[in-house]
């Protein structure tokens, strides 16, 4: 029997290297209708939009999709997860799939695959997903963030620096290849939740080593909280941060 769970998909109109992001047009259908629409396609029992303008509320709703309008001054997604939670009155042990609003190649199977995770780990309090890094530049690369895993499948860390250390084959000069066992991980930012844990995030104090390392995941694990990953075969579709990403992005819907 599949996992129950319910994808919400949190929408902030403001962004600095692309105005109006969730409205940006891919082949005559915005953004985050396009992301809804992708996410229906795997087993969650509805897709809900967190929206925080009054104008994405307008633009999923033309296109049939769910929507709720959150508060403008949240500081983070988990924030507005939060309210987006508790305006749905989710039950705490409700499994929620964060998949990110810039995401209109998400892969149904990976929502399906995190929900799945979690369900799997009754200890854990999230999921997430990584897949197998084959070229040294990503390893090397601040932007691609790395995750190492525990024999049970928990996260044991995440950093932008290039994890695992291989010891002996860098100690001359550095990375110039791939180490080979364990293989790297590069994280993939789709997050599954228990509903209560998602209320009581924000709440949480931020961590030192989160605050270092610009990631807001690293706040569960200081406090104590696992974080079960899936390891996908695949990597991701591109994700949608600037205007070149976006053209990209729209000479695929149109090919």
């Amino acid at each position: 029997m599949r996992t129950a769970f319910t994808v919400l998909i949190p929408a902030r109109l403001a962004s600095t290297r692309l105005p109006d992001k969730p409205l940006a047009d891919i082949a005559g259908v915005p953004m985050v209708v396009r992301v809804a629409q992708q996410a229906a396609l795997s087993s969650a029992a509805s897709v809900v939009v967190a929206a925080d303008d009054a104008r994405i509320v307008d633009a999923c709703r033309a296109h049939g999709v769910r929507v709720l309008l959150t508060r403008t001054d949240h500081a983070s997604g988990s924030d507005r997860l939060a309210e987006a939670c508790t305006q749905l009155g989710l039950a705490d042990d409700a499994i929620v799939v964060n998949v990110q609003g810039d995401e209109p190649l998400i892969a149904p199977d990976l929502i399906d695959a995190v929900a799945d995770t979690l369900a799997a780990h009754p200890d854990a309090a999230m999921s997430t997903a990584a897949h197998a890094i084959d070229s040294l530049e990503d390893f090397v690369n601040p932007n691609v963030v790395k995750t190492v895993l525990d024999a049970r499948g928990h996260a044991l860390y995440f950093s932008r620096a290039p994890i695992p250390w291989w010891r002996d084959g860098f100690a001359a000069s550095g990375p110039t290849s791939l180490p080979s066992a364990p293989a790297p991980l590069r994280h993939i930012g789709i997050y599954g939740y228990r509903a209560g844990f998602v209320r009581g995030f924000p709440g949480l104090p931020p961590a030192p080593v989160e605050t270092t390392e610009a990631l807001e995941q690293m706040r569960a694990l200081w406090h104590g909280h696992r974080i079960a990953v899936h390891v996908s075969a695949h990597a991701p579709g591109p994700g949608i941060d600037t205007p070149e990403d976006l053209a990209r992005v729209r000479a695929l819907f149109a090919a």
